[in-house]
């Protein structure tokens, strides 16, 4: 036990503090010998803890304490994460959709580690998202390791890929025929993660929804498509649900009670030109793809495409034929 108690009685210390305290709640130093004996210590004097609470300080540990009554209370204060920030991770953790249910409890727990015993009760008992869509595809973390390991190591990859059929069943694509491709970038985009990647047999660049790829093997044949890999045209501007379209300067004529939701869209850098004292002119840089007129039909009579022309035309293309789709 002497071993014990010199070598390793400063490490459950800290332990104890972390587990046990917080700013709204701590130990005095009989309480600290009552929790170091449930881990086999013998007590031990005021002097000694006072000596491992100093050398706890010296370590980086913030130990402070508070007079109440007749007693000195330690805590450790200004953790690596404050409570705020855990209430932000695990809501982050319990809204992402790309996040199972069974990982995000798991990381929730983890997250909760990191807050003392009494702030653990906050966390877990904070809001609840009822009815939340998530992943339903338990190895999403292991495929996106595997692909950051593969484009680390310049490699291409293959795998297969499924899509769900409507008894929720998966049905691997093209018949279970293996695609191989030069993997570039991971791209979370909608709350879900996408591989963007160069189609070594079609030789272009495509999306792939990472939780819907099985059985993912680097290949150790050096990538391809470099020079037709353009970072530029995955960012939020250029792509709207990743379903990729030639990136095209647009030109969009709005209201102004339309400002927030542009700038919600594309940023602040935004550029908005008045042209009235009603309208005002904006020119961005998009995908032409479905999603984005699906988008832009959304916002209704508010918000006008104007240009250029070729864009104008495929937007009123798009909506003739949805058009003559619900006239059947």
């Amino acid at each position: 036990m002497a071993g014990k108690q010199k070598k390793y009685k400063c490490l459950y210390l800290m332990k104890i503090f972390l587990e046990e305290t917080d700013e709204d709640h701590g130990l005095s130093l009989t309480q600290l010998n009552e929790h170091l004996a449930g881990y086999g210590f013998d007590p031990v004097s005021a002097k000694t803890l006072y000596e491992d609470i100093d050398e706890l300080r010296n370590f980086g540990i913030d130990v402070d304490y508070s007079h109440e009554g007749r007693y000195y209370f330690y805590r450790v204060l200004n953790r690596d994460f404050d409570i705020a920030e855990l209430k932000l991770l695990v809501d982050s953790v319990q809204a992402s959709k790309y996040i199972t249910e069974k990982k995000s409890n798991a990381l929730i727990e983890k997250i909760t580690q990191l807050a003392s015993r009494h702030q653990q009760r906050e966390l877990t008992h904070q809001v609840l998202l009822s009815g939340r869509i998530k992943s339903m595809n338990e190895s999403i973390f292991l495929n996106i390791d595997a692909l950051n390991s593969a484009i680390n190591l310049n490699s291409r990859i293959m795998f297969q890929y499924f899509q769900y059929d409507r008894e929720k069943q998966e049905v691997l694509r093209h018949n279970g025929a293996w695609y191989e491709v030069s993997p570039w970038a991971l791209i979370l985009s909608d709350e879900y993660y996408y591989l963007v990647a160069f189609d070594e047999k079609e030789r272009t660049m495509k999306h792939y929804r990472v939780d819907k790829m099985l059985r993912i093997k680097a290949t150790g044949y050096p990538r391809n498509g470099e020079a037709d890999y353009h970072a530029e045209d995955y960012t939020r501007n250029a792509v709207f649900g990743m379903f990729g379209g030639r990136v095209t300067r647009i030109t969009l004529e709005a209201e102004n009670r339309m400002a927030g939701i542009l700038i919600d869209r594309f940023g602040k850098e935004l550029r908005m030109v008045p042209i009235d004292d009603e309208h005002f002119e904006a020119g961005v840089d998009v995908a032409l793809s479905p999603q984005f007129f699906g988008w832009l039909f959304g916002l209704g009579a508010g918000i006008r495409l104007t240009g250029p022309a070729p864009a104008v035309s495929a937007f009123r293309e798009h909506l003739r034929q949805m058009s003559e789709y619900y006239l059947k």
